[in-house]
């Protein structure tokens, strides 16, 4: 940043070029016309007597106020990088008392599948996770940050939060637009360059996504597959957000091989609860969750890569499958000898 003694004394073009929100401040008073060739002591010198009264200042409170408005954006700014290069979970319990006997490190950069039957504990390992458990959750698990205790603040703070979650059940409600919706996340993430993002994070999902949607489609009209891949696209570009966990997206209708390594390039650590055997093969790890616990931590194998291919060649025939009866058709011999390659 800048001097904040010097700041006052550059032009306003130098300001607006580094600090693209300072606009925004000069708009918030009702003054929509700046000339960047000024410094910031010689405009409020010009801005009109009726205007600085308006808004209850002189024109030394005027620069008092910039200066304090850019400062405080630079501090928000710098709280919201959430710098996490891994997570620890150290074991707790599971639901019989059971120790788990885990240290687990896991790093950004990584995909981890999480398996077990309905009601093992999945959602509840995911949910430790996300609150940054203390050995103050049923499960009496800990979770580390970069090796250490978390700050209480990252634990609870709202508006700078570590994990971001995709669930299946996931509606919007707000009457908004697609771009509308983007545009206010871009914003606030004080995000200069928001028509460009808007695009990015639009392209993104229609790539995601099995049917395609524009920035002007409402966000209520969009389809579960549509929503859950603009949120995966918003999650990977926009969000600050290092952990991502995603809940059962088997039946998203998205491109889940394209989904996770967008999320993967981007620099987060991806931990998928899932039921789906391609999905589950997709992770470098499986922890495998049993009455509550992690019973088993496997090392995704050579051979097991070999076979995600030969299974999403079956699943993209399944798929087919259900396109076809969703759209009138019927099941028959030759339908049956494409999915079973007799």
């Amino acid at each position: 940043m800048l001097a904040k003694e010097d700041l006052a004394s550059f032009k306003l073009e130098q300001i607006l070029a580094k600090y693209t929100y300072a606009r925004d401040f000069f708009i918030s008073l009702g003054i929509n016309e700046i000339d960047p060739n000024l410094t910031v002591k010689d405009f409020a010198g010009e801005i009109n007597y009726d205007v600085l009264e308006d808004a209850g200042l002189n024109r030394e409170q005027l620069i008092v106020n910039f200066l304090a408005f850019i400062s405080r954006m630079e501090a928000l700014k710098k709280s919201s990088r959430n710098v996490v290069e891994s997570i620890t979970i150290i074991g707790g319990n599971d639901k019989f008392g059971n120790a788990e006997h885990i240290n687990l490190e896991l790093k950004v950069g990584e995909v981890i599948s999480i398996v077990g039957p309905t009601g093992s504990g999945k959602s509840r390992l995911l949910a430790d996770i996300e609150c940054l458990a203390q050995r103050d959750t049923p499960t009496n698990r800990q979770i580390l940050l970069n090796g250490e205790v978390p700050d209480i603040n990252k634990r609870f703070s709202m508006e700078n939060k570590l994990v971001a979650q995709l669930s299946q059940n996931m509606n919007f409600v707000m009457d908004l637009s697609v771009q509308e919706f983007i545009r206010f996340h871009a914003e606030s993430r004080m995000v200069a360059n928001i028509e460009t993002i808007i695009h990015e994070i639009v392209s993104c999902g229609n790539e995601l996504a099995g049917e395609k949607f524009d920035q002007d489609t409402p966000l209520t009209q969009l389809s579960g597959g549509q929503s859950r891949a603009l949120m995966i696209a918003d999650t990977a570009l926009l969000s600050l957000s290092p952990i991502v966990l995603i809940d059962e997206i088997e039946n998203a209708g998205i491109d889940r091989r394209n989904a996770i390594e967008l999320l993967v390039k981007e620099e987060k650590l991806v931990l998928i609860s899932t039921h789906d055997p391609v999905l589950a093969l997709m992770g470098d790890k499986r922890l495998v969750i049993k009455n509550g616990g992690i019973s088993k931590i496997i090392d995704l194998s050579e051979e097991e890569k070999y076979y995600i291919d030969i299974l999403e060649k079956v699943d993209k025939k399944m798929l087919n499958i259900r396109n076809h009866l969703r759209t009138g058709g019927v099941i028959d011999d030759k339908i049956i000898s494409g999915l079973t390659g007799q």
